[in-house]
């Protein structure tokens, strides 16, 4: 049995100190990765003093820079063992394909946009909700199984969005959005026969790329469930429009990445990505014909009932 020694305590230690100057290198580098969204989050959150040359906010900065530094610095020997430790996990994750530094990086960057550039969200509050509208017409319009449907589907998926990297968890979600993008700019509002409420299947809109708001919404709803997303349709005051669930709130900050900086760039630019959250907490974006990237403007805030297909 080996005996542990004070001579094993020093050597453990010795390995685990990092020489200087880059023990403090390396904790300014950690203080600068906590001061980004920790700044923001504070920055969004209190009175803006409009001060010459943004100096609150450079001040601010400093402060919380200052701050978190000194507290490294005092931990310094547990912050580094973390940090090595950290490492190591995310090297194994790398060579096996899991949890990789990309991985990481991804969720930063995300992370930091959608907190500088924070979507709006709307609450749907389910049981205040009416009876859809030709519930049983509209579901057996939606021919997510029909051949023609799903062979447009993929045909979109051929056409836009092939060669986005990183974002394996997010490919269905992203096949989905080239689905909106072909309907959306190819759709030809149509009104129905006078007096009547036509209902178009899936496959028959496929011919023209044309119809109504609910035309729209069917085929897009069978295109998005033929590919493996999740849709579903709102009905407003005289409007149907269809929703595409993209998963939680942290989901949310990497789609609204995609949306913003990948995906549809000159479309989103200096706009909102508008979604509602349902009594699950699941998050919606709307795909409706009028909007020009998931997540565009609603064209009527009231929801009076909802079909999600499953």
């Amino acid at each position: 049995m080996v005996k542990f020694t004070s001579n094993h305590y020093f050597t453990i230690k010795n390995a685990l100190t990092v020489k200087k100057p880059w023990d403090l290198i390396i904790l300014f580098i950690i203080n600068v990765l906590l001061t980004i969204p920790i700044f923001l989050i504070i920055h969004q959150n209190i009175i803006n003093l409009n001060w010459i040359w943004n100096l609150d906010s450079i001040l601010l900065a400093l402060i919380i820079l200052v701050i978190i530094q000194v507290l490294l610095i005092a931990l310094r020997r547990l912050t580094l063992i973390l940090v090595f430790g950290y490492l190591i996990i995310l090297i194994f994750g790398s060579l096996l394909g899991s949890y990789s530094f990309l991985t990481v990086f991804e969720s930063y960057q995300s992370m930091l946009y959608s907190m500088n550039y924070s979507p709006y969200p709307q609450d749907i509050i389910i049981d205040k909700l009416l009876p859809f509208p030709n519930k049983s017409k509209i579901i057996n319009a939606i021919e997510y199984d029909n051949p023609k449907v799903r062979n447009f589907a993929i045909m979109s998926t051929q056409k836009y969005f092939k060669n986005i990297h990183g974002y394996q968890d997010y490919n269905t979600i992203i096949q989905c959005f080239a689905v909106f993008k072909e309907i959306n700019l190819n759709w030809n509002y149509v009104h129905d026969p006078k007096g009547q409420e036509y209902i178009a299947t899936a496959s028959e809109s496929l011919h023209y790329l044309s119809g109504d708001c609910d035309d729209h919404s069917i085929l897009m709803a069978a295109c998005v469930r033929s590919i493996g997303g999740t849709p579903r349709l709102i009905h407003t005051n005289g409007h149907i429009y269809p929703e595409i669930l993209i998963g939680n709130k942290s989901d949310l900050e990497q789609i609204n990445f995609l949306i913003k900086k990948v995906l549809f760039v000159d479309e989103s630019k200096g706009k909102a990505i508008n979604y509602h959250i349902d009594e699950h907490g699941q998050v919606w974006l709307n795909l409706d014909y009028t909007a020009k990237y998931p997540g565009g403007p609603y064209m009527f805030e009231e929801i009076l009932s909802a079909l999600t297909l499953n």
